[in-house]
This record gives C-alpha cells, sequence and structure tokens, in this order.
C-alpha cells in the first residue's frame, strides 16, 4: 500500500497508480476539499475500481495505522507545513520497516525568487530539511532530478535501523 501525501492536481497519484498495476492499490491523503472533488472525479475508475482511496488529512495528521505503508511520496508540501518536525515523524510512523519515503522539494534558492512565495510560504534550506527526516529516526538519501544546479530535490528516506 502506497500513499500521495498532499497529492493537489494528483500528478502523483497517476504516477503511482500506474507504478502499482492493476491490482495494487494506492492511497491519497490532500486538506483541500477542492482537490479532493476533482480527484474524485477525474480517477472515478480507479476509486470504483478499488484501486484508489483518498482521505482528507494532512502531513501531520495521516489516516493509517502504524506501519501501514510500503511508501509514501509528497511533492511541494513541506512549504505549509509549520511544524516539520511532526510531520516527518507522523511519516516515520506510517511507513513500515522497508518502507520508503520520498519528499520531493524544488531548491529554495530558485523558489524565493518566484512572486507567489512570498505567500505563505515556509522555504527552509535543504539540508535543514534532511536534518529534521533524521531527527524523525530516517535514514536519508539526496537527489536531484537532474544536472541542473537549479534542479528540483528528491529525498528519500527510509526508518533508520536501530542503534545497538
Amino acid at each position: 500500500m502506497v500513499a500521495d501525501v498532499g497529492f493537489g492536481g494528483g500528478v502523483g497519484l497517476k504516477f503511482l497508480l500506474d507504478g502499482v498495476g492493476q491490482s495494487g492499490r494506492v492511497h491519497g491523503v490532500e486538506v483541500s476539499e477542492t482537490m479532493l472533488g476533482n480527484a474524485a472525479r477525474r480517477f472515478r475508475r480507479d476509486i470504483a475500481a478499488g484501486r484508489l482511496v483518498l482521505h482528507e488529512g494532512s502531513l501531520t495528521r495521516l489516516p493509517f495505522a502504524d506501519g501501514a505503508l510500503k511508501g509514501v511520496l509528497t511533492v511541494n508540501t513541506i512549504y505549509f507545513v509549520a511544524d516539520l518536525d511532526r510531520a516527518f515523524t507522523e511519516l516515520a510512523r506510517v511507513v513500515g520497516s522497508s518502507g520508503r519515503i520520498v519528499v520531493g522539494v524544488a531548491d529554495p534558492d530558485v523558489m524565493k525568487r518566484m512572486p507567489f512565495t512570498g505567500h505563505g510560504f515556509a522555504l527552509r534550506p535543504v539540508s535543514e530539511v534532511i536534518d529534521t527526516l533524521r531527527g524523525a529516526g530516517l535514514a536519508v538519501e539526496q537527489r536531484r532530478i537532474s544536472q541542473s544546479d537549479d534542479a528540483p530535490h528528491l529525498l528519500i528516506a527510509t526508518p533508520a535501523p536501530p542503534h545497538p
């Protein structure tokens, strides 16, 4: 079972649905009633087939049991979360011991130049985001989606093995 948290327009939902195949199940979590309604219409066949389940929720309040998910995708969402520690602790809670969390963020220096980010966006250095993931008990691998200095970051987090 995998989830896209903060799926917005649904690009990640489509990506995950394609990835899990016809027998897989995807969950979408979103705070916006508008985006939930749009996804319900756009993905009505997948919902009817039981391949997609939509939930109202947020990064800090996920509707899943401990360790219920094999993977979580969240892209361009952390800008709107005041308590990043709580959000990453919640993500770590719902991902199983062999699961993976992928956090997609644009480069903060690029985001600072965009006119809309002055309205409610919390832009954090990528190093701070990585440290916060680690603080939630996660090991983190950092990648960029291309070689460009302005390329977005993919932070791939997995539950860290317990220390002896």
